[in-house]
């Protein structure tokens, strides 16, 4: 797969099936794919929804290392504003976990609220919790960017996209990791691949989708290609490239060009199963550990639309698939890269030790 993933990209564009695509790969630290096709070259970000959970959730594990940041630290001895209506036990390990209990937004909300950080923060504090921190996870779609950005700016002093610094500075990937996109920068815009058909399907058989994602406020092209969005800091989501978010993955399981961001002790404690089962939003099952989903022996986030960034420890594997196209099912083929990737790597591997 690693030798073919250029015709791959090509046909997919051929085909229709996408319009622009990135796909890169660190193995070992090396990068040895960063193949792109349609109207995108290596260096454009895309608006990739939740796959930009993956840079908040590094930024706070990369505190916590510095000392700056502890994971039980109580929100409200922080946030005191946070502490209303019975919040006042509620850890940042409960943020990471998706089981703080405030997954839910007002029903009304607009995306201009989305552009007012202290609006966003305010509407979080004054929310009553669902229920007991910990006592379950559901997936805190919206909420968990603000719930843990404004945590990191009370603790440190850092607004998100000042803690990107700590990733990019590092890493050498200034201007192709953000939340808010400052003016002038190139994005790539999303189009719609069935992907908004698709999520009215969710919204009418998901009993609580529209709790955490009201209507005005639906993950869609049409709502990430807003300019206003689009400069927002908005940590529950991210604008990337591939190759940018794939070397920050390369740079938490392994050194890349000399730097490592986090310890390998720190790298098992962030990437340990921290809550299963059942989420409260989708009814199926998912596993989290400290601010990412975890399977099948790898870590990382997948965006709503299509998006995909992951690491797979045991293999040296870190990768990313970004795209423009926002579909689903079998119109989206971002998973399939990914497992035909790591199969790849496998058998790579088997070989090796044979």
């Amino acid at each position: 797969m690693l030798r073919d993933v250029r015709a791959t990209l090509d046909r997919l564009v051929d085909e229709g099936r996408e319009d622009g695509i990135q796909v890169a790969v660190y193995l070992d630290g090396e990068l040895v794919v960063d193949e792109v096709a349609g109207p995108v070259d290596h260096a454009t970000p895309i608006f990739s929804y939740s796959t930009g959970k993956g840079l908040t959730a590094t930024i706070v594990h990369i505190l916590v290392e510095q000392g700056r940041l502890d994971y039980d630290l109580r929100i409200a001895d922080v946030w005191p504003e946070f502490a209303a209506r019975g919040k006042d036990r509620i850890t940042l390990r409960h943020a990471l976990t998706h089981s703080a209990g405030v997954p839910q937004l007002p029903a009304d909300i607009v995306p201009d609220d989305f552009t007012d950080w202290a609006r966003m923060c305010a509407i979080v504090a004054g929310t009553e919790p669902l229920w007991e921190p910990g006592a379950r996870h559901g997936y805190h779609a919206w909420t968990w960017g603000w719930l843990i950005g404004e945590t990191v700016r009370r603790a440190t002093g850092l607004t998100m996209s000042e803690g990107l610094g700590l990733i990019t500075g590092p890493l050498w990937t200034r201007g192709e990791l953000f939340f808010g996109v400052p003016r002038g920068q190139v994005v790539a815009p999303l189009s719609d691949g069935g992907w908004s058909a698709a999520l009215e399907q969710v919204s009418a058989h998901v009993e609580h989708f529209g709790l955490v994602s009201p209507p005005l406020v639906r993950p869609g092209a049409q709502f990430a290609n807003r300019p206003d969005i689009l400069g927002a800091d908005i940590p529950a989501t991210g604008t990337v490239t591939a190759r940018a978010i794939a070397k920050m993955y390369a740079a938490l399981i392994g050194e890349v060009d000399g730097v490592r961001l986090i310890s390998p002790e720190r790298l098992r404690e962030v990437t340990a199963v921290a809550t299963s089962g059942p989420d409260w939003v989708f009814g199926a099952d998912a596993r989290r550990s400290l601010g990412y989903t975890v399977e099948d022996g790898y870590f990382g986030w997948d965006g709503m639309g299509g998006s995909v960034a992951c690491a797979y420890p045991d293999l040296g594997l870190a990768l990313a698939v970004t795209k423009t196209r926002m579909g689903t099912g079998e119109n989206d083929p971002a998973d399939a890269i990914r497992a035909e990737i790591a199969r790849s790597s496998r058998d790579r591997a088997r070989a090796t030790r044979g």
